[in-house]
This record gives structure tokens, sequence and C-alpha cells, in this order.
């Protein structure tokens, strides 16, 4: 090749180059995802991306969400929030302010919702939670609602008055005992609406004890609660608690039913009970493979194909989210965060794989039935399905 060929050779391949930089990048619709990819809740994090995922991947093969007459697909912006409550809200202001998020799915863990919540306040920025049941995350402190804040899950104030009332009415148990970590949002607020409504129900409530995360040894509480002779006992923990408190108390010689709530649900908690100590407890939760919804069937059947096992209600929970938030992003027609977060608060029913959502005017809590399971053989088996 000659000079003059080797320039002409060159100046094609510069131009060409700044044709196809010069090329319009498609346009795309962001959506944060703030999760527990690590530390203490690892198990509610893979659950947490893995449905995210799937929805975001079943949306773009049919070319995107609809706004303004085109179809712009999803870009899944995932951060890892370590089960942290600092790294989450430093996860909120990088998707918001660095990443340009038009909304924020998560964080699931209460400890960390809260917290981002008053980000995603401050800053304009819708948030949905799947799994926090915690009333801070959508409530300021004086009651009312965040205006920028949702959550797709029932509440400990839905939740826990129900799973009094099973405890007394079909169970015909009245005399509890409670253990919880103190340091913990969720199981914090679950123990007390508990021990109100149980009280409230005509029960009695004869110990409480706490403890703090990261405790292993539960001896000096178990030991009290022995000495009461509760014939239930509700343990408000997370799943990776839960099978050592159990297994405890029955070495002890606690005797009592066990119940939980829906932080049990994830099948970790069936993996960790290596002594069958949880056998017959029951627990609340979002979600069930048998509580027999047509599109709970195939959602189950999709994400079975994508990872190889049954999705847990934090799965089910965040495609539901993913679900609202693609709905209140059409009904905005735009990528206005404010307009996005006006759409979400118009919408008063939304049918997603976990059942039905009612959403009251001004209230950011939807109104859905809770599910009762028990654990045997290893599985978690449907009860019923109890509503509010």
């Amino acid at each position: 090749m000659n000079r003059q060929s080797k320039d002409t050779f060159c100046l094609v391949f510069f131009f060409s180059l700044l044709v196809v930089s010069c090329q319009p990048t498609k346009p795309v619709v962001k959506i944060g995802l703030n999760a527990e990819i690590t530390g203490e809740a690892p198990a509610v994090g893979a659950s947490c991306v893995n449905a995210a995922k799937l929805y975001v991947s079943e949306v773009n093969q049919s070319g995107g969400i609809d706004i303004a007459g085109k179809k712009m697909p999803i870009e899944l912006v995932i951060g890892d929030n370590g089960s942290k409550a600092d790294e989450s809200v430093a996860i909120s202001q990088r998707l918001i302010a660095q990443n340009e998020v038009v909304a924020m799915v998560g964080p699931n863990v209460s400890s960390c919702a809260v917290p981002s919540s008053e980000i995603a306040e401050s800053m304009g920025c819708l948030m949905i939670s799947p799994w926090s049941t915690n009333l801070r995350t959508t409530r300021n402190s004086d009651g009312s609602f965040k205006k920028n804040v949702f959550r797709a899950c029932f509440t400990e104030l839905v939740e826990t008055p129900l799973l009094a009332q099973f405890a007394l009415n079909n169970l015909h148990l009245s005399k509890a005992a409670i253990l919880y970590d103190i340091s913990s949002e969720s199981p914090n607020s679950a123990a007390h609406e508990f021990q109100k409504s149980f009280l409230q129900a005509g029960g009695k409530v004869v110990a409480t004890e706490t403890y703090t995360t990261g405790d292993r040894d539960f001896s000096a509480q178990l030991t009290k609660i022995k000495a009461e002779n509760p014939d239930v006992f509700f343990i408000p923990a997370y799943y990776n608690d839960v099978p050592l408190i159990a297994q405890q108390a029955r070495r002890l010689g606690i005797t009592a039913q066990l119940i939980g709530y829906n932080s049990w649900s994830t099948s970790d908690l069936l993996k960790l009970d290596t002594g069958h100590c949880l056998s017959n407890a029951y627990f609340s939760n979002h979600f069930s493979l048998e509580s027999g919804l047509p599109k709970e069937k195939k959602f189950a059947a999709q994400y079975q194909a994508a990872y190889g096992q049954p999705p847990d209600d934090i799965a089910a929970l965040t495609y539901d989210t993913m679900g609202l938030v693609t709905e209140a992003i059409a009904k905005a027609d735009s990528l206005n965060r404010k307009a996005i977060i006006n759409a979400m608060a118009h919408i008063e029913f939304f049918s997603g794989v976990t059942g039905d959502f009612s959403f009251i005017k001004e209230n950011h809590d939807p109104l859905k039935d809770i599910i009762i399971l028990t654990i045997k053989d290893g599985k978690f088996i449907y009860v019923k399905t109890v509503k509010p």
C-alpha cells in the first residue's frame, strides 16, 4: 500500500468512527435496584436480583415500555447495599444522583429500607420496597405518608394482628412468649404489634425477651421463657437466626408451638434447620406456590426455568414491584420523576403474582391477603389464606 492509499484508508477509517460515535444512543428507562446481595441477608438479595432480571428480560423481549409512542427498553442498575443501613443510603444516593434512575426498587430489609426512604423522599425519586413491612418505610414520624415511597407487601400493622388471631382462634393457644432482635427494625416492630394484638384479643404474654444482631447464644433468654411455660412462642426474626433459636429452645425443653412471620420465608431457613426443630411451625407470608393463582403458576414456571429453583416470596414481591414501577412509568408516559410518582399515587388496583393489590387514596401501603404456611418434611406447606 503506497502513502496515498494509506492516507485515504486512514481518512475513511477516521470518518467511519466519527459516524459511529455520532449515532444517537438509544434511549432507555433506567430503574435502580437497591438489594441485599451480601451481608446478613444474601438470600434476600439473590431472590430480589433474580426476579428483577427476569422481569426486565420479559419486558425487553417485547420491545420495552411504551412511552410517548415509542418502545423503550429497561436498563436495570443494580447496587449491593451489603444489608447495611449506611451502604443502602449511599447506594440510593448513587442510583438517583449519578446513575439518574427514574425509580428505585428496594431495599428489602427494613433496617435498610427506612433510611433509604428518606433519601428517595428528599431527592424526589419513586421508591417501592418489595419486602419491608415496617411502617416507617412509607410513613413520617407524625404518621403521614411519605410522598415518594410505596411498598408491594402488607405491613406489620396488618400481618401481626391476623397472626395473633390465628394463634388464638385456630390453634387455640393463649400464653405467648416473644423473642426478637431489638437492634433490627422489622423484628422490633413486629414483636410490639404482635404483643399488643395478642393482649387485645384476650391472650396473655408471659415473657418478652430480646437479643442483638449477631448473637448466637440465646440460652439466658430461653431459660427465662421456659420458666413461664408458654404454649405459643413467637419468633419475629430473620431466616438466619430462627433455626438456631429453635434448636436451642428445643434442647432446653421448650415445647411451645413455634410461630413466625414473613422473614422466615426463604428456602435457606429450611437448609439451616438441620435438626428439623421447625417442624410443624407456622408463619405468615406473602406468597405460596400452592395458593392456586394462575399468574403465580406462570411466574413460578418461568422462574424455575431461568434459575433451576422455585421462587420465594421475595422473588414474587420483587417481580410485582417491577410491574408496579413499569405501570407507573407507562401511565406517566414520561421519564419525568415527578410525573412517575404522581402516576404511582393514582394506581388504585394491581393484579400481580402475589395476588391483588388495593391502594386506598393517599395510602402507600397495599391492602392484600396474608398466607399462612406450615413447615413439614423440610417443605413450606400452604395452610390458608387470610383476608385483612
